[in-house]
């Protein structure tokens, strides 16, 4: 067969959290680092591409919307070809052997907590470095699409968000799973990107993204302030990609197939 069953998905995601758990904690915060700065290498374009037709985003909306989220999987991309630990495609890797026993629950939240953390700091790397000390949105209409972004992120009520953020773990936990099913690189392009460009068209939230989107604004002086963007977006995004990821993907798949 030139593709992995769902059933045997399910085998292929358990072994690879088995063997996430069994990395030190340095290979673990190593891989976390470049799966952040991966992730917001794909939002800088994304926000490159995408804030740079504003006369396509004023008549045609949703256009502008496709073409962000048709760039944006270069991110994901990079994750699971090159290889990194990203914190949202484990929220959905580590369910199926913490049902079977195999991983406690203290190592799946130590490596939730370790992973996060290196995403975080992955992406505020990018985001300083690449996103601002380069002067690449320094001007209109990058600066106003960046700008724009953080208030809205930051404008909508908790509920939203975490909606949002369900929405948005919920396909790319999707995508990194059915890139398991791949045995080539453009197989796995393919699986993973039509998710992560639906979710990213559709104005979904996605917590390590967000570690790129926010700062970015806000060391280009955004008046959101940190303060709005870790309670008013991080918080509620980050949880809504647990649920996403670990109960709509991990848990339900491995309640199917897992023996």
């Amino acid at each position: 067969m030139s593709f992995f069953s769902p059933a045997e998905l399910v085998q292929k995601a358990s072994d690879t959290a088995l063997h996430k758990n069994r990395n030190s904690l340095r290979t673990t915060l190593i891989l976390a680092f470049l799966a952040g700065a991966y992730i917001a290498l794909g939002g800088l374009l994304a926000l490159v591409v995408g804030g740079g037709i504003p006369g396509i985003a004023e008549a045609n909306p949703g256009l502008q919307k496709l073409f962000m989220g048709a760039v944006f999987p270069l991110g994901l991309f990079l994750c699971v070809v090159a290889g990194a630990d990203l914190f949202t495609g484990n929220t959905a890797y580590f369910v199926p052997p913490l049902l079977s026993g195999k991983i406690s629950l203290w190592r799946l939240l130590r490596n939730w907590g370790w992973v996060y953390l290196g995403n975080f700091v992955g992406a505020l790397f990018v985001a300083w470095l690449l996103g601002w000390q380069t002067d690449i949105f320094a001007e209109s209409p990058w600066l106003d699409s960046l700008m724009n972004i953080a208030e809205q992120k930051t404008s909508a009520s908790f509920w939203v968000v975490f909606a949002k953020g369900v929405g948005a773990n919920w396909l790319v936990a999707l995508a990194v799973w059915a890139a398991f099913a791949a045995n080539d690189i453009a197989g796995k392009l393919l699986a993973l990107w039509f998710p992560v460009m639906a979710f990213v068209a559709m104005g979904f939230e996605h917590s390590v993204a967000n570690m790129f989107f926010l700062p970015t604004a806000l060391f280009y002086g955004s008046e959101v302030g940190w303060l709005s963007f870790l309670v008013n977006n991080l918080l509620p995004a980050t949880l809504g990609n647990i649920a996403g990821g670990a109960l709509l993907t991990g848990l339900l798949y491995a309640r199917v197939y897992q023996k």
